[in-house]
């Protein structure tokens, strides 16, 4: 058993060695690896006079991730949705949504593809790594084939990661963001991290 682990780790050192990040791509600020620091960053893409980013949490105080700069007369007390986006468990304070005001009315967004059209346009990074989410990516600042990235005036370039199955899989994608559009390519840069149990609670 231990000769397997440690081929397994052997194996995922030499990947990692071959992933080339070119030096014109720069770290991926740490603070940037959590994503409720990432919603201030974001410009909608369409004007509201209000807007605020939720988790299904029950208590209300315990429930604002985020909120914009509200007019002062201004209140918004509506139902929570059943579903949101970056759903992570089932029960409270396990996906987020967002509430907007647009002409004295309420607006939700609850689920990824919506979370995409409130950003519109990608105007900076953390806009790029929520859309990046949404797709299933996820950065680590740990590594730089998991956590560099490259702004140009058409697009914003990332190297991600993703993780997926039981046992669980990490693997590293160049990502390429149309900041217009909003619209992701992705290419494989290969399997670089492989758990050799599976646990599930």
């Amino acid at each position: 058993m231990k000769i397997i682990i440690t081929l397994t780790l052997i194996a995922s050192s030499l990947l990692s060695a071959q992933i080339k990040v070119p030096d014109d791509y720069k770290k991926i600020p740490d603070i940037l690896d959590t994503t409720e620091y990432l919603y201030p960053f974001i410009i909608p893409n369409k004007e509201y006079a209000y807007w605020r980013v939720l988790t299904n949490d029950p208590d209300p105080d315990k429930a604002i991730i985020y909120e914009s700069q509200a007019p002062d007369f201004m209140t918004i007390n509506e139902p929570v949705p059943e579903k949101g986006f970056f759903q992570k468990c089932i029960g409270d304070h396990c996906f987020s949504y967002i509430l907007a005001c647009k002409k004295e009315r309420p607006v939700y967004f609850s689920n990824e593809q919506q979370l995409r059209d409130f950003i519109g346009t990608v105007d900076n990074l953390p806009e790029a790594i929520l859309l990046a989410k949404t797709y299933g990516y996820s950065i680590d600042t740990q590594n730089r084939f998991t956590g560099s990235y490259k702004i140009e005036d058409q697009s914003i370039a990332m190297y991600v990661l993703q993780a997926k199955g039981c046992p669980l899989t990490k693997e590293s994608f160049l990502i390429k963001i149309n900041r217009k559009t909003g619209k992701l390519e992705a290419k494989s840069n290969g399997i670089f991290s492989k758990s050799e149990d599976c646990t599930t609670l």
